[in-house]
């Protein structure tokens, strides 16, 4: 199985890939800096240079053939103004659904951020931020063309992750190491039925491989 991951060299991403490649999948990871090249080939990925904030729908499209599907973990990144997180958080997450559309990859996994909300209110730029990121939602979440999985996860911390989580509907606001994140979205890989899924994730009780067997219904 080949998996191609926007935004390749983000932590949970790199984390992501790592994994991955250990179960022997085929990654690919779209970053915009060449210098990152190495950080994805030592875990396993292989690096692919392309601009999502200035790329055509062709181009990413053209990354996305002959993958069996797709994860948007990208993002505009802490320090960035109002105007990026619309063009990342948002703009890149539709092209990139758009791309997978054309290249006929269905599934489509979606990190996004617990609150997300296309009607969020306030001027911050976290309020913008939560804005894009439920804009982004909402429109794969509209696209009959994708088997979409949306993963909302609570406060990223970079402590070691347990492999014991919370995932569901609503799970209540709380933190969630980025590994246990990982893990969840690997799972959730592996697992097509959480297609139409959109799924709050925390630290918890439940081990990861349960929690997604659970929500899927298996």
């Amino acid at each position: 199985m080949r998996i191609v991951i926007a935004g390749g060299h983000g932590q949970i991403a790199l984390r992501l890939e790592r994994l991955l490649a250990a179960r022997g999948y085929e990654v690919a990871g779209v970053i915009r800096d060449s210098r990152q090249n190495e950080d994805l080939r030592a875990v396993g990925a292989e690096p692919v240079v392309l601009d999502l904030e200035s790329a055509s729908v062709e181009q990413v499209a053209e990354v996305l053939r002959g993958a069996d599907a797709v994860v948007f973990a990208a993002g505009a990144g802490p320090g960035s103004g109002t105007e990026r997180k619309d063009t990342v958080d948002r703009g890149a997450a539709v092209l990139f659904a758009d791309a997978a559309e054309r290249a006929g990859v269905r599934r489509y996994l979606v990190v996004s951020s617990m609150g997300a909300d296309a009607e969020r209110a306030g001027d911050e730029v976290f309020d913008a931020y939560l804005r894009a990121k439920g804009a982004a939602d909402a429109d794969v979440r509209s696209r009959a063309g994708l088997d979409w999985t949306v993963l909302r996860p609570g406060s990223l911390t970079n402590d070691a992750g347990t492999g014991l989580v919370s995932l569901g509907v609503s799970t209540g606001r709380g933190p969630v190491p980025r590994d246990d994140v990982a893990a969840v979205l690997a799972e959730l890989l592996e697992t097509p039925s959480t297609a139409g899924l959109t799924l709050e994730l925390i630290s918890g009780s439940v081990p990861v491989t349960v929690a997604v067997k659970d929500v899927a219904g298996n």
